[in-house]
């Protein structure tokens, strides 16, 4: 897929979005916007930056982009979707006709899923992919009016946002996998990494309410502890049992927010012996005590 190649930077810099260093520690964080919208304040050019532990596709329906990706430059003209995981280092070059839309979200989005399909993306963000959609009009289609309507619940919350901004964030993501499984050849390399941390993220989902350590979710992998939690901290900047700490108290917030149960019941359900306990690591990791935060759950603290 590489058109060029270009020499390797010093410092790559990180970035909530880009240009912004800092963001609220909102596990279900999910932003979308136009490529003009950032664009035009730098010129057309992003330069080359990552993002810990988010997940961002470029949509470019129309114009050209010329990608940076790690030591590579891909020219490409739309439509096309780019897929890039927290790791990977990218920017953007457009033509001032670049049309299109870019989604950014974060890990748990990815990978909090339902069941035993929490690995359901992980084909997107293996390795960085240019999809092209040209010749599959309904398909551009569906993905345009799906992005459309993540920007107008972005502009204007409601009941049941976050909700409402996930589902859709994750049906453009599947509409992307369906057309990369037709589009997949057989090679399968440089895949080991990435599927390692998938499979980790899928156990987290298995076992989060029983509260695993790291060496049992290394011990299923059959990887080790260290080097698990180095992988953790490559992809999302986080710890193996950050993500394990996370994922437990993204579900403690789902359950404060839509479940009318006691805290004490809520801290069972999670695995809690102690709700007492249960209470002191809430405002630990998430800076509120439970009962505040579901008192006022849009005014929690950034972490």
């Amino acid at each position: 897929m590489p058109a060029t190649s270009k020499p390797a930077t010093a410092e790559i810099p990180q970035f909530a979005l880009y240009g912004e260093q800092t963001r609220a520690e909102n596990a279900e964080f999910v932003h979308i916007e136009l490529i003009e919208t950032r664009s035009r304040l730098y010129d057309w050019h992003i330069a080359s930056h990552t993002h810990p532990g988010m997940f961002q596709v470029l949509f470019l329906f129309g114009g050209e982009v010329r990608a940076s990706v790690n030591d590579a430059v891909w020219d490409r003209s739309g439509p096309v979707a780019i897929t890039v995981h927290p790791s990977v280092a990218h920017g953007f070059d457009f033509s001032q006709e670049a049309q299109g839309y870019v989604l950014t979200v974060d890990q748990n989005v990815i990978f909090a899923v339902a069941g035993n399909h929490a690995d359901l993306y992980s084909s997107l963000f293996v390795q960085p992919l240019a999809i092209d959609l040209a010749g599959l009009p309904e398909v551009h289609g569906r993905l345009e009016s799906l992005l459309k309507n993540l920007m107008t619940e972005a502009s204007w919350p409601q009941y049941g946002h976050t909700f409402m901004l996930e589902w859709l964030a994750r049906s453009a993501l599947l509409l992307l996998v369906r057309v990369h499984a037709e589009h997949r050849l057989a090679d399968q390399s440089g895949r080991s990494d990435f599927e390692l941390f998938s499979r980790f993220r899928a156990e987290v989902e298995r076992h989060f309410k029983d509260q695993w350590l790291v060496r049992q979710y290394a011990d299923v992998l059959r990887a080790t502890p260290t080097r698990l939690n180095r992988l953790c901290l490559k992809l999302s900047g986080k710890s193996a049992f950050d993500i394990t700490q996370d994922r437990l108290m993204l579900e403690a917030c789902r359950k404060l927010t839509y479940v009318p149960a006691s805290i004490a019941s809520i801290a069972y359900e999670l695995g809690f012996q102690d709700p007492a306990y249960f209470s002191r690591l809430f405002k630990k990791r998430m800076g509120v005590t439970p009962k505040e935060f579901r008192r006022h759950p849009a005014e929690a603290p950034e972490n």
